[in-house]
């Protein structure tokens, strides 16, 4: 190999514009090793030919790749597995399109919050109702239920009930939705994962269920205290803190699992004329 071809670490970093501490911790990680050694000082170098590998890595950081990812991603074009490489790309694609709806939810927060001189909670207050208690009488449902995440969760059993109740049977046996979807939250405390969700819908008619773990049932009537909340989804919270707050001023003792019914569609509306009903039951003194 000529010295020509032996680029120092230093110049090397200019030509890719990848730091020198980057390039050692690529080199310990095995993703971008020096190709040249010098024999007399030990001194190792990079070739040309690894200034392309090199950039590579650097897109692939960008694009938000952890190195273990992008190791693999480099494997992969050496065998010639392009399914693999799409496929890895497709999933940062799903990632980034939640992420930057969740920032888009931030960002419209963060808005209306600077217009109340950053009083964020106060912001919410005047999206929700005044709690009351309230009668809720038993209604017939199909509902699913299942332990997973919030946000996925919720929407795949959302998704799921209605495709069942818009089937074409269900449609020739004239199957009505006769009130709001709802979200029962089983558990006595927040999970981020493994969450116990159900999600219930009202329906009249005689309706067919394929999925075994979709039922058909009555859900009790409750008393509950019932407060609507206004705005994005991730500001319910403080609809619950509203309720839980009159709660101990009325000296109630709460139970579950507690409902949020869901009066419009995120699809059809923005998401600060979302309404949310929340209810939260109580033992009756």
């Amino acid at each position: 190999m000529s010295s020509v071809d032996q680029i120092p670490i230093g110049k090397f970093s200019f030509m890719t514009r990848l730091s020198q501490k980057a390039l050692r911790l690529y080199d310990r990680k095995g993703l971008l090793v020096p190709e040249a050694k010098d024999p007399f000082t030990g001194y190792r170098y990079y070739t040309v030919s690894q200034l392309e590998k090199g950039m590579k890595i650097k897109t692939l950081c960008f694009l938000g790749f952890s190195l273990e990812e992008i190791s693999l991603f480099l494997d992969a074009e050496n065998t010639g597995d392009l399914e693999y490489i799409e496929a890895g790309f497709r999933k940062k694609l799903e990632q980034t399109r939640l992420e930057i709806g969740q920032l888009q939810r931030i960002e419209g927060i963060l808005q209306g919050a600077c217009k109340h001189n950053g009083k964020v909670m106060e912001l919410f207050k005047m999206s929700i109702t005044e709690p009351i208690i309230k009668e809720v009488p038993e209604m017939r449902v199909i509902s699913k239920r299942e332990e997973g995440t919030f946000v996925v969760t919720i929407g795949k059993l959302i998704g799921e009930i209605c495709s069942c109740v818009k089937s074409p049977e269900n449609q020739r046996n004239h199957v009505k939705v006769t009130g709001p979807i709802m979200f029962l939250y089983h558990g006595e405390e927040y999970k981020e994962t493994e969450a116990d969700i159900e999600i219930a819908l009202p329906v009249s008619g005689r309706i067919s269920v394929e999925d075994s773990k979709m039922e058909i049932k009555t859900l009790p009537a409750i008393k509950a205290i019932s407060a609507i909340y206004r705005g994005p989804y991730p500001g319910v919270e403080a609809g619950f803190s509203q309720i839980f707050s009159y709660a101990r001023e009325k000296n109630l003792e709460t139970l579950s699992p507690s409902r949020e019914l869901y009066f419009n569609d995120p699809a059809e509306v923005p998401e600060e004329e979302l309404m949310t009903e929340i209810q939260v039951p109580i033992k009756e003194k």
